[in-house]
């Protein structure tokens, strides 16, 4: 069966990465979308996420990574996925996900949203949280993998520089 795994992985985390693995494991297919949101604007282009996506995921077979625009269940239809895929860190998240779960059902009845909570060791981490953790220049190897770490401290460190 195929899942669909959308966010903005703005930037991928360990976290996002063994939801990944866990949901290959699980569903055997995995479509990582990335999502081209016009409102934010990223720490890095939708190419560079791809990338860094498709590096951290080569050893998993069955894992196809893209984008998109627009509505979840239109991507994940797109890409005949059964299921979408979505992380939780903590019961705040449930509210969120729970309302985004029903609204991607009531545009499609066909759709399930599949939730898996996150490894405890995984649940503080957020996109955000590595960036400011990054931007004062704080140790960031145990949040991301290495890819990432690297592209981070190499923009804040530009970015840095008067």
């Amino acid at each position: 069966m195929k899942a669909l795994y959308p966010g903005s992985f703005d930037p991928l985390t360990l976290g996002h990465l063994d939801l990944i693995r866990r949901g290959h494991e699980l569903f055997g297919e995995i479509v990582i979308a990335v999502l081209e949101n016009p409102t934010k604007v990223p720490s890095f282009s939708l190419k560079r996420r791809i990338y860094q996506i498709e590096q951290a995921t080569k050893e998993i077979p069955g894992v196809e990574v893209t984008s998109f625009k627009g509505l979840t269940v239109e991507c994940a239809k797109s890409h005949k996925a059964k299921l979408i895929l979505r992380g939780l860190r903590a019961m705040s998240d449930f509210e969120y996900e729970l309302q985004i779960a029903h609204t991607n059902r009531s545009l499609n009845q066909n759709m399930e949203t599949v939730f898996l909570a996150t490894e405890t060791h995984h649940s503080f981490l957020s996109s955000s949280v590595v960036k400011e953790v990054a931007r004062f220049g704080g140790k960031i190897s145990h949040m991301v993998p290495d890819l990432v770490a690297k592209d981070l401290y190499n923009l804040y460190q530009e970015n840095n520089k008067v």
